[in-house]
């Protein structure tokens, strides 16, 4: 009789504890609930404050996936009508940045920036400025002719070299 009566306390006594150190979700839940709702708005107040803080970046020139439509000149590209010295100034491949070639099987071509943003595209054989005629592409650089024995390299570090062998 008294092996049931230790088992019988025995099992009292587990149940009684389970209830004494059971979890109680609901306050923790909330609790937690709390906890994220300060959080949420103190980051709500840290954006808000910096926003007020830091002026808009600007805009950059041109959209790099829009090409030239991003410029508004509709898919044409600059070309150089008047034959002035200032003109051919400005039209020197000293003030462009090389931003691309593209070669295909029967043409290819070269895109150039300068400092306003615009972009000219050469096709090979064609003329950036009086003198100066794109002969070659590579994947690193593009070859302009400026005179006999004479020739300009640009790659895209935007390094021009002069020299007298083309390649």
């Amino acid at each position: 009789m008294n092996f049931f009566k230790v088992i019988t306390l025995i099992f009292i006594s587990l149940l009684l504890a389970s209830n004494v150190f059971g979890d109680n979700h609901d306050t923790t839940e909330k609790e937690i609930l709390e906890k994220a709702k300060e959080i949420n708005q103190k980051v709500k107040l840290d954006q808000a404050d910096k926003a007020k803080a830091t002026p808009e970046e600007p805009l950059p020139l041109n959209d790099p996936f829009a090409g030239d439509e991003s410029l508004g000149q509709g898919g044409a590209s600059v070309s150089l009508v008047s034959g002035s010295s200032e003109d051919v100034k400005k039209a020197s491949l000293y003030n462009f940045k090389l931003i691309g070639i593209m070669t295909g099987e029967y043409e290819s071509y070269v895109s150039l920036i300068n400092s306003s943003g615009e972009i000219i595209t050469l096709q090979m054989n064609e003329e950036l400025s009086p003198g100066i005629k794109l002969i070659a592409l590579q994947p690193e650089k593009a070859v302009f002719e400026k005179g006999i024995d004479s020739y300009l390299h640009i790659n895209f570090k935007n390094q021009i070299k002069e020299t007298s062998d083309p390649f």
